[in-house]
C-alpha cells in the first residue's frame, strides 16, 4: 500500500500497473468497504493503471474526526481528491456513498475527470429506518441483513458473505453507521444538469439497494450519462459478477 498525506492524515491506496497507457482509473468503495472490494478490477491494469483507495477510517486509512453528513462526505471527497492527485487519475469509478463522493467532486470542486463511473449508487441514497437503527444498537443484525438476497449480492454464497462480512467487521460499527447516515442525508437531484462530464451509471439487476431505475434517472437527468445493467448481480456486481462488470467498464472508456 501507498500513502499520501493531506489535511493532517494519511490516506492508504493501492495501485496496480501493468503498463497499459491509458488514463489511470481511481476506484471509490461505498459504506463499511475497502480497496479489497475492487480487487477483480486490478485486471483492468492491462490497458490502464488501477488505483483503489481506502476513505478515512477505512482499512489501513487514518480516521478523521467528522459527523455523519456533508462534514465525511467532505471529508471522503478531500481523501479521493488527495489520492486522485497523487497517482494522476483523471477517470473515477465510485460504488454507493462512493459515487456521492465522484457526483460531490464533479459538483463542488475544481475537478475535471475525464470521465466518471458511478456504480450501484444514485443521486439520493436514502437509507432503512430499519437498518440505520440496527446499525446503532444491533451491528451484526445490520451484517446480516446486508448479506441477504438481492441486497450486496443477488445470490450471496458463503465466499461473498465471508468477504462482505469481514470487510464490513474491519470498519467497525462506528465507521459504518457514519458511513450510512451520510448517504442518508445525500440528495443532489436537482443538480444533476449540471454535471457534464462523460458517465456511466452501472448497476446489478436485482440490486435492491440502488435499485436499476436510479441509474435510469442519473442517465435521464445527466447532459453526458449512459446506463447498463450488470445481470444476476446486485449492490456489489463488480465482485459477485466481475468479469461482466470489468466488460461495461471497458466498452464505456474505450468508447
Amino acid at each position: 500500500m501507498e500513502t499520501v498525506t493531506h489535511h493532517g492524515r494519511e490516506t492508504a491506496y493501492r495501485r496496480h500497473d501493468r503498463g497499459g497507457g491509458g488514463e489511470p482509473i481511481l476506484f471509490v468503495h461505498g459504506s463499511g468497504g475497502s480497496h479489497s472490494v475492487w480487487k477483480a478490477q486490478a485486471r483492468l491494469a492491462d490497458a490502464r493503471p488501477v488505483v483503489a483507495l481506502d476513505l478515512s477510517g477505512h482499512g489501513e486509512s487514518e480516521d478523521v474526526a467528522a459527523e455523519p453528513g456533508y462534514e465525511t462526505l467532505s471529508a471522503y471527497a478531500d481523501d479521493t481528491l488527495a489520492v486522485a492527485d497523487a497517482t494522476g487519475a483523471r477517470i473515477l469509478c465510485g460504488n454507493s456513498l462512493g459515487g456521492a463522493i465522484v457526483l460531490t467532486l464533479l459538483l463542488e470542486r475544481d475537478f475535471d475527470p475525464a470521465a466518471v463511473v458511478l456504480a450501484g449508487t444514485g443521486a439520493r441514497l436514502a437509507v432503512l429506518d430499519d437498518l440505520l437503527r440496527w446499525l446503532r444498537a444491533d451491528f451484526e443484525r445490520a451484517i446480516e441483513f446486508l448479506n441477504g438476497p438481492n441486497r450486496l449480492f443477488h445470490d450471496p454464497d458463503d465466499r461473498l458473505v465471508d468477504a462482505s462480512t469481514e470487510m464490513l467487521r474491519d470498519a467497525g460499527r462506528a465507521v459504518t453507521e457514519r458511513d450510512f447516515r451520510t448517504c442518508h442525508g445525500f440528495d443532489v437531484r436537482g443538480r444533476l444538469d449540471g454535471i457534464g462530464t462523460p458517465a456511466l451509471a452501472v448497476v446489478g439487476e436485482h440490486d435492491a439497494l440502488t435499485p436499476p431505475w436510479y441509474h435510469e434517472t442519473l442517465a435521464e437527468r445527466m447532459p453526458a450519462c449512459e446506463w447498463t445493467v450488470v445481470d444476476d448481480a446486485a449492490h456489489l456486481a463488480m465482485l459477485e459478477r466481475p468479469d461482466a462488470f470489468n466488460d461495461a467498464l471497458n466498452a464505456f472508456l474505450d468508447a
